[in-house]
């Protein structure tokens, strides 16, 4: 599998990379475990984070900088990991979904990396990225329609499904997921912390999901066409 990435965003970001995760999973609720891991975690991490250290973390800071070199505004499309970190400053917690969502937002609110979950079987055709067109939308899961112009955007021969701030209720995962697809998207090279990243990923993967095996791939060289090699 490949990610094309479009000159159009490959041009802005010449380090890019696009860290991938597949794996076969069964999902469920949430059980004690997991659950009390992510309680645990928000609770640790209320009292040590603000507002003010959330904007200055160098992942959400980068993000937030990629956001802006595209022409937006990230305080008003706040990329994913920052809303998360502002809801556990704020005592708000997290909502437990099922156990591979929860999974990735522990990954990205421990990282940092606004995270696309996705399930692969609902996406046809090739995956592109680049950025949101003028007039472009979609349903963003827990947002309804979501202007996503300006914004870094995967596609497929549909149409975009997946953003930094919001991933598309199309190829949401679900109880009827079988093949989940994990995208991190790192605009800089900020040095092994998307590294780290995929490692705490397929480390929680197995503990918490019983995953037997999971594969793993970067894209980030672009080619004149633009498509990644």
């Amino acid at each position: 599998m490949t990610i094309n990435i479009l000159p159009e965003i490959g041009g802005l970001f010449p380090q890019l990379s696009i860290a991938c995760i597949e794996t076969e999973v069964t999902v469920v609720p949430s059980d004690g475990e997991l659950a009390g891991y992510m309680e645990q975690l928000c609770e640790s991490l209320k009292g040590s984070i603000t507002n003010e250290s959330i904007r200055q973390h160098p992942v959400v800071e980068m993000t937030k900088r990629a956001y802006r070199k595209m022409g937006q505004d990230p305080n008003r499309y706040r990329p994913a990991a920052e809303s998360l970190l502002r809801r556990i400053a704020s005592g708000k917690g997290l909502y437990n979904v099922n156990n591979i969502v929860d999974i990735l937002n522990i990954v990205s609110i421990r990282t940092g990396f606004s995270i696309g979950g996705f399930d692969k079987d609902k996406i046809r055709g090739e995956i592109s990225f680049g950025i949101g067109r003028a007039g472009e939308a979609y349903e963003g899961i827990g947002r309804g329609a979501l202007n996503i112009e300006h914004l870094p955007v995967f596609r497929d021969e549909i149409g975009a499904f997946g953003t930094s701030t919001s991933d598309s209720v199309r190829t949401m995962v679900d109880e009827n997921t079988r093949h989940f697809l994990m995208v991190i998207p790192a605009f800089e090279n900020i040095g092994d912390h998307l590294e780290k990243a995929i490692e705490m990923s397929e480390e929680l993967l197995v503990e918490f999901a019983r995953v037997r095996s999971v594969s793993i791939f970067t894209s980030g060289k672009v080619n004149e066409a633009g498509a990644d090699k």
